[in-house]
C-alpha cells in the first residue's frame, strides 16, 4: 500500500510542477486520474477501498523574467517532459556540457529525471552551446528551454 502511495504523491508533484491540469496512469492493477482541477484531487479506481492523500489545490502562474525574453541567437533545445534538470551523470561527475563546448548530433547534454527515470537528452544538431537556461536540479517543464546552441 505504502508503494502506490509513494508512486501518487509523485504523479501529484510532476503535475504540480508542469503545465498539464490532469494526468492519468495505471499501475499495480490499479488506475489513477490527477487533476488540478479545485475540488478534484485524485480518483482512484480499484477493488480495494483507498483512501488518497490530502493535497492543497494548487494554481500555476507564469511568471517571465528579463533573462527568458531575450533569447541568444541560435537554436533552442527543448525539454520533452517535465521532470528535474541534471547537467552531469552524478554530484561528483563533471557536466556533460558547458557554455562554449562544441557538440555533435545525438550527443547527451543533461539528464531529466522524472518519475524515477534517468531521460538522456541528447543534441539535435551540430553546433556550440551559447546557453545553459536552466540551474542544475531544477524543475523542467514540457517544451521549456534548456538550451541555447548556434548552429555549425
Amino acid at each position: 500500500m505504502k508503494k502506490w502511495q509513494d508512486k501518487l504523491k509523485e504523479i501529484i508533484y510532476i503535475l504540480e510542477q508542469s503545465e498539464v491540469n490532469e494526468i492519468e496512469v495505471k499501475f499495480w492493477g490499479r488506475s489513477f486520474r490527477v487533476s488540478k482541477s479545485p475540488g478534484i484531487v485524485s480518483s482512484v479506481t480499484s477493488s480495494a477501498p483507498v483512501v488518497a492523500p490530502e493535497v492543497p489545490s494548487t494554481s500555476v502562474s507564469q511568471e517571465v523574467s528579463k533573462s527568458e525574453s531575450v533569447e541568444p541567437e541560435g537554436e533552442s533545445v527543448l525539454s520533452p517532459m517535465p521532470g528535474t534538470f541534471y547537467i552531469a551523470p552524478s554530484p561528483d561527475d563533471p557536466p556533460f556540457v558547458k557554455v562554449g563546448d562544441s557538440v555533435k548530433k545525438g550527443q547527451t547534454l543533461c539528464i531529466i529525471e522524472a518519475m524515477k527515470i534517468m531521460n538522456e537528452i541528447e543534441s539535435e544538431l551540430d553546433g556550440v552551446i551559447t546557453k545553459i537556461l536552466v540551474d542544475d536540479s531544477g524543475a523542467v517543464e514540457f517544451n521549456q528551454p534548456l538550451f541555447i546552441i548556434n548552429p555549425a
